[in-house]
């Protein structure tokens, strides 16, 4: 998408999602979601680790369930510095958590390196608000659910 395409409720509905997205992962840090808690490490959140935590209890809202059929693609290497673009495709016995939070990750990804030609339906901004909107939406009901209100509002 060229920066003439962005639509200033795109632009804002990117903001939020990436505003949500960084909260979110501050948030699993301060819980203590890390990837590794030895002095002197960065201190990285780890989705697996939330995923592991909370996964039996999970179950999809409407948004969650909308961000899943929406798909988002992602970008993989085909060798010799080309590039392509592939479904993600889940185990039938993928946790639903694991599934939405590799989508979050993807969507997130997706809006934050750019570079996003030849994947489809990525110049469609209708389809790239839909995945944002939803993505935020399930962000924000993530926080809710591992039960982050008290790091949310810092």
């Amino acid at each position: 998408m060229i920066k003439t395409d962005i639509t200033p409720a795109l632009e804002h509905t990117a903001f939020e999602f990436l505003y949500a997205f960084a909260r979110f992962e501050f948030c699993m840090k301060e819980a203590g979601y890390l990837k590794s808690d030895k002095p002197g490490k960065k201190a990285e959140p780890n989705w697996d680790k939330f995923v592991r935590s909370n996964r039996t209890r999970y179950s999809l809202s409407a948004d969650a369930l909308a961000l899943l059929n929406a798909a988002p693609q992602q970008q993989i290497s085909t060798g010799h510095g080309k590039l392509a673009w592939r479904e993600i495709e889940f185990d039938e016995n993928e946790y639903e958590l694991q599934a939405v939070a590799i989508l979050l990750r993807v969507a997130r990804n997706n809006v934050f390196h750019g570079g996003k030609h030849g994947a489809t339906g990525w110049d469609d901004v209708n389809r790239t608000l839909q995945i944002l909107t939803h993505g935020k939406n399930v962000l924000d009901e993530l926080a809710e659910f591992g039960r982050f209100n008290e790091y949310i509002r810092r």
